[in-house]
């Protein structure tokens, strides 16, 4: 009823009266939900971190688990000056990347994502937060400019981490609604994970941050994929192992 009418929750207390127009959306975006489509993409804004963005089909939408990777890269990083290399891969929305261009306004942040559609949102969710981010259409580290080799302070990534077994396990509402491309690695999961543990090194400064999402069940497997470097698993708020906070050394 908020979605629908614009009004906050106390004034909805006081007076639940809806106009014609107002009922007949509100029928529709219930029968949505009753389909199993996510209450996100029914109200089309997720708050995260410090803005708050467009979400809808294009993209996945926003979990506080990828907020908490946000915190955490906020918290390794610290400070950034002007120019700072920060690269968001497989940047959907652009949450990540729009979150930290918003805490670090100096830095040059930049998003990369193998899907257009996603990127376009991205890029509307920058020109409606007034946020300078250059979304790249490409796979992982692929479309960025040559010259931040050896440059990047720090990368952040929500990579797909579900395997194909699991897919098939998750929610119908997931499964059926949000994109496969942005969940499913490949049958084991840590397809993409492998990747960019091979990838990021040359990229990555010495002394730059790689914060990433995984699986709950991936923490001794991720440790093992990113040996090169200095790293860490992190739980989530729930207990479960979920961030790798991985640093390159000399």
């Amino acid at each position: 009823m908020q979605a629908v009418t614009g009004r906050p929750r106390a004034r909805l207390a006081l007076d639940r009266r809806l106009g014609e127009e107002e009922q007949r959306r509100l029928g529709e975006m219930v029968a949505r939900r009753l389909a199993g489509e996510p209450l996100q993409y029914l109200e089309g804004t997720v708050a995260f971190g410090p803005i708050e963005i467009h979400v809808d089909a294009r993209a996945l939408i926003p979990r506080p688990e990828t907020e908490q990777v946000w915190e955490t890269a906020v918290s390794v990083l610290q400070q950034a000056g002007v120019g700072t290399p920060i690269v968001d891969l497989g940047s959907g929305s652009g949450v990540l990347a729009l979150a930290l261009k918003h805490t670090f306004p100096s830095a040059s942040v930049y998003g990369t994502d193998a899907s257009e559609e996603a990127l376009a949102l991205a890029r509307e969710n920058a020109a409606a937060g007034g946020l300078q981010v250059e979304f790249l259409h490409g796979d992982l580290f692929d479309p960025l400019p040559g010259d931040l080799q050896g440059h990047v302070e720090l990368v952040v990534c929500n990579p797909p981490y579900v395997s194909e077994a699991e897919f098939e396990r998750l929610p119908l509402e997931i499964r059926d609604h949000e994109p496969v491309q942005a969940l499913v690695a490949g049958p084991d999961g840590t397809e993409m994970l492998a990747r960019i543990a091979e990838e990021a090194h040359p990229w990555l400064a010495v002394g730059g941050w790689l914060v990433c999402e995984i699986g709950e069940q991936q923490g001794g497997a991720v440790l093992d994929l990113f040996g090169a470097y200095q790293r860490e698993v992190q739980k989530d708020l729930a207990g479960k192992e979920r961030i790798l906070v991985a640093r390159r050394s000399a």
